[in-house]
């Protein structure tokens, strides 16, 4: 049981991490990006081919974010420029299909360029007694580094200029405007570190299990609950939902199985909405 436990915290501190950059672009500019998933497999197959190619595993694992990155950066000042025109539900659904035609693209063209292709990482080293409980080196160092990046991400937010100016458009655009701050650069920022940490998350799954060309869909219907889950817009909700559903998805997976666990975790996120409309941390309206 207490394995089956730890297991889930592992997967759900990558659950959150891909979520939280979901939930603050929604939070900055009212869009949700349906190629999220995407830029993660983006990263994974970019990292595989470089380690095809002889890099060392790490290098190619900071190309393969940088890579998503890039892309997100490309995706913000091309495809969202119409969409950042735009107010209230207009923004929100042209932000879905344009993202789910990005979507496509990126999947179909790794699809048929890579279609084999995939990441799985294999970390040296044997395994580490936690309580008792054996835990494998790859998911102890995949859950330091999304640690790492929560802990640097709230760093970000809380103690920086930069941080400050988010926390700004997110709670009043119009008022952050009016004492200088560019909510359209803030919303750059945040759109690229967003796909930067999708990337990070496909590196960090792919010590625990692989991610292959064609789980962009998967990852980003997750991270979609986690952030419903957690609250649209809320950083700190998209965490705790993480965590909460990556337990719940371990524990249905050992004691139900895995054919049933998407329905386990869509209908945890309706008892959600129905319970608290908002998400766990998310602000009512």
């Amino acid at each position: 049981m207490l394995a089956v436990f730890f297991d889930g915290i592992v997967g759900g501190l990558q659950l959150g991490v891909l979520a939280v950059g979901l939930s603050l672009l929604y939070g900055l500019g009212g869009v949700l990006n349906l190629a999220h998933g995407a830029l993660a497999v983006s990263a994974a197959i970019v990292a595989s081919l470089a380690m095809d190619a002889g890099w060392p595993a790490v290098p190619a694992a900071v190309v393969g974010v940088l890579v998503a990155a890039a892309i997100g950066l490309g995706l913000d000042q091309t495809i969202m420029r119409p969409v950042y025109r735009l107010r209230g539900e207009s923004r929100v659904l042209l932000s879905l299909l344009l993202t789910l035609g990005a979507a496509f693209a990126i999947d179909g063209l790794l699809g048929w360029r890579y279609p084999f292709g995939g990441l799985s990482l294999r970390i040296g080293g044997g395994p580490v007694t936690i309580l008792g409980v054996r835990m494998r080196s790859g998911s102890l160092l995949a859950s330091a580094i999304a640690i790492t990046a929560i802990g640097a991400l709230t760093w970000l937010l809380r103690r920086t200029r930069t941080g400050r100016a988010v926390r700004s458009v997110i709670q009043d655009e119009v008022g952050a405007q009016l004492v200088g701050i560019n909510p359209g650069r803030v919303r750059t920022l945040i759109f690229t570190l967003s796909a930067a940490l999708a990337g990070l998350v496909a590196i960090t799954q792919s010590m625990t299990a692989p991610v292959s060309v064609s789980s962009g869909f998967s990852l980003t219907i997750l991270a979609l609950i986690v952030t419903v889950v957690g609250g649209l817009g809320s950083a700190p909700g998209a965490l705790l939902a993480g965590l909460l559903l990556g337990i719940v998805n371990a524990l249905s997976s050992f004691y139900i199985g895995t054919y049933i666990t998407a329905i386990i975790l869509l209908a945890a996120a309706a008892l959600t909405i129905l319970v608290r409309p908002a998400g766990l941390l998310g602000r009512a309206d």
